[in-house]
């Protein structure tokens, strides 16, 4: 092992990026360390950030296509070099970075001969392609390939389904995780009496995310998962029968929008104007209220607490929180 020779503080926690190389364009490296750390927390930290990396952050990927001239996935095409199936696994290697929400729809619309590359997908705005020579297909012959794609922004990874839309649409394996491979390692050391150690973290990335964005988005997700936890000794709930049944505050956002109707007019040209992104919700809050398509504050007030409560991933802890925040939102005005 080799021993490096690092400045760590004594009394603040500290961390700081130790290397970092572009290997490729699909393939980031970051080293990251975190001290001075007691005895056991660089292990109890590093445990959580491999499992956050690795399957808590979103990533997007290539998810269907379709092809009215395709008869199976593994059919050929005349003046296509590769068959059908190989095209789908070309398409599922496609790296993509993105802050979308819900799915988006793609194309390739390529006359040959030629290559068709990752370059040559038509995209939405909001979709970028990390490495634009990945390949696709080799056209042999002058013929259209023209493919229709969706674009889906999730996180883990997907198998496809054997049952194919018999419109010509086939599903595709999709791995959502930016981060390729996350380690960490733990160096020991006595400062003074007091053992303490330094925690050593590696993140490999697929360059849709650099390891350092990487870092702070897992961060941030392992913070919003202990948020309950501070909130225990305010909760209210009332458990029936045995069946974990709660009972909710009667209130909803509309209502109070509403308290005050002399200033409701005034009210919703100024609502409008303030966006989600300004409220500093949880990313995990924020992103359940961007996939419904909510994305001001009067968007957010005009929900009541059962249509919030449909959106998927969104808990009743949720709702406190949004309205803890409004609530200092309006003092502060």
């Amino acid at each position: 092992m080799i021993r490096e020779k690092l400045k760590v503080s004594t009394q603040t926690l500290q961390w700081k990026c130790v290397e970092s190389r572009v290997d490729s364009k699909r393939l980031y490296y970051g080293r990251f360390i975190l001290s001075p750390l007691r005895k056991g927390q660089a292990d109890t930290i590093g445990i959580a950030m491999r499992r956050i990396l690795l399957g808590e952050i979103e990533g997007t990927c290539i998810t269907r296509a379709k092809s009215e001239k395709i008869p199976h996935e593994y059919s050929t095409i005349v003046g296509i070099q590769e068959s059908i199936h190989e095209i789908l696994m070309n398409l599922k290697e496609i790296v993509l970075r993105s802050n979308l929400y819900g799915t988006r729809d793609a194309s390739i619309c390529f006359k040959g001969p030629g290559y068709v590359t990752a370059q040559d997908i038509i995209l939405p705005p909001s979709v970028e392609v990390i490495d634009n020579t990945q390949h696709i297909a080799n056209l042999t012959e002058p013929i259209h390939l023209c493919i229709e794609l969706q674009i889906e922004r999730k996180r883990g990874y997907r198998i496809k389904t054997l049952n194919n839309i018999q419109d010509g649409s086939y599903t595709i394996d999709a791995v959502f995780m930016p981060v390729r491979n996350a380690n960490h390692s733990i160096h020991s050391y006595v400062n003074g009496n007091e053992k303490q150690e330094i925690l050593f973290l590696e993140i490999w990335t697929n360059g849709s995310l650099t390891p350092k964005e990487a870092l702070y988005e897992a961060s941030r997700n392992l913070i919003d998962l202990f948020i309950p936890f501070l909130h225990a000794e305010e909760e209210n709930f009332h458990f029936q029968n045995n069946q974990h049944k709660i009972t909710l505050p009667l209130f909803t956002f509309h209502d109070k929008l509403v308290k005050d109707k002399l200033r409701k007019k005034k009210k919703e040209i100024t609502l409008k104007s303030i966006f989600i992104d300004q409220l500093e919700l949880p990313p995990r809050i924020y992103n359940c209220l961007k996939k419904s398509n909510i994305h001001t504050v009067l968007e957010l007030f005009n929900k009541s607490q059962e249509d919030l409560l449909k959106i998927e991933h969104f808990r009743v802890e949720d709702l406190k929180n949004i309205l803890n925040i409004l609530e200092i939102e309006k003092h502060s005005e």
